[in-house]
């Protein structure tokens, strides 16, 4: 164990009790540049490639829960600087405690008026809310109070940036993990905009041209959830082992049980390990593929997609064929090992990786 991971254990019990990531948590962050991961050198940010990206994501959640999902999904809203116009990159991003929080949810409603977008509407589940500087928000277009169609007669969606302060932040985060990502609900009612804060992720629509905004936005949300997933179970399988040698040495095992486990252990560990293997070989030839060719394939893209699905399927499958050798102590609320349980539980329920196809 490492000093990061140090101080991040001993800080997150106080993490999940208030519900928001600690101040020193906050300072590191700032310092470390955790949520401007894609944020261009040249507006302060570390500028990473995907893969370097999804190597720190998965050791950020394998130190904690909350503190990696937290991070990534501030970080992957951050990726949106790439489909801004100049000036608002630099109004945005210019704050070195910048953080954007927000959700994928279509809550509101955008109505153009003139040069300005008068913004109403509801949106759930954004992490890291409280601690946010701007927030992303889908919302179905309007023109002077009528809805905006596409070419099929579908509404057209935009995605738009509101200032904190433009908002209401609701308690909505009441659910059995990751508690300490402030996953609250936000709404808006008739806050005036102006037009450039409203853009599309497109690639055809960036602004940038690092590579890291010609990435198809699906894959990009489905890779950094699946490290997330990845991260949490390779600490939740850690402390089972340690949770189960424990109690050996109070109740003494039998040899053909310890066996058992042992044999279980490896098992789980080979399986995941295959997994991670095969989803990283997937990302990182898509991300060749992507500075060869300038595009992706849909051949590959599906490739990472699946690979994400069955990383997180077999963390799910793995686990739960360890869980019951942690015995009643994974059942304590208050130990290290049910709170990244429940974290494992909470967030391995993403809409996006249910399937495993």
């Amino acid at each position: 164990m490492n000093w990061n991971e140090i101080f991040f254990s001993e800080k997150a019990q106080e993490a999940e009790k208030s519900g928001r990531l600690p101040e020193d948590w906050l300072t590191e962050i700032y310092q470390e540049k955790w949520f401007k991961l894609f944020v261009p050198q040249s507006l302060e940010g570390l500028g990473l490639s995907l893969p370097e990206a999804l190597n720190l994501e998965e050791k950020l959640a394998e130190w904690d829960g909350s503190l990696g999902w937290t991070v990534t999904l501030c970080a992957g809203a951050g990726w949106f600087v790439g489909f801004l116009e100049e000036s608002l990159q630099k109004e945005v991003f210019s704050d070195p405690k910048v953080c954007l929080a927000g959700s994928g949810f279509v809550g509101g409603q955008a109505d153009l008026i003139g040069d300005e977008y008068l913004v109403s509407g509801h949106w759930t589940y954004a992490s890291g809310v409280l601690h946010s500087t701007h927030l992303t928000a889908n919302c179905e277009i309007l023109e002077n109070g009528k809805p905006l169609l596409d070419k099929k007669g579908n509404p057209v969606i935009k995605a738009f940036i509101l200032k904190r302060s433009e908002v209401e932040i609701l308690d909505g985060w009441s659910y059995m993990g990751m508690i300490a990502t402030g996953s609250h609900a936000f709404k808006a009612e008739k806050v005036r905009i102006p037009s450039n804060r409203c853009f599309e992720i497109l690639p055809k629509h960036a602004k940038l041209t690092d590579s890291v905004f010609q990435y198809p936005f699906l894959q990009f949300a489905e890779t950094t959830l699946a490290v997330n997933i990845l991260g949490i179970s390779q600490h939740l399988q850690r402390l089972i082992s340690m949770t189960f040698w424990k109690r050996n040495e109070a109740k003494g095992y039998d040899k053909k049980h310890r066996h058992y486990f042992e044999k279980q252990e490896k098992k789980a560990k080979s399986r995941l390990e295959k997994a991670k293997e095969r989803f990283y070989k997937e990302v990182n030839w898509s991300w060749e593929e992507l500075e060869k060719k300038g595009k992706i394939s849909r051949k590959t893209l599906n490739s990472v997609s699946r690979s994400s699905r069955k990383l997180t399927q077999t963390s799910r499958e793995v686990n739960s064929k360890l869980y019951p050798f942690a015995g009643l102590e994974a059942a304590k609320t208050e130990t290290e090992l049910n709170r990244v349980w429940r974290d494992f539980n909470t967030v391995s329920q993403h809409a996006l990786l249910i399937f495993p196809f």
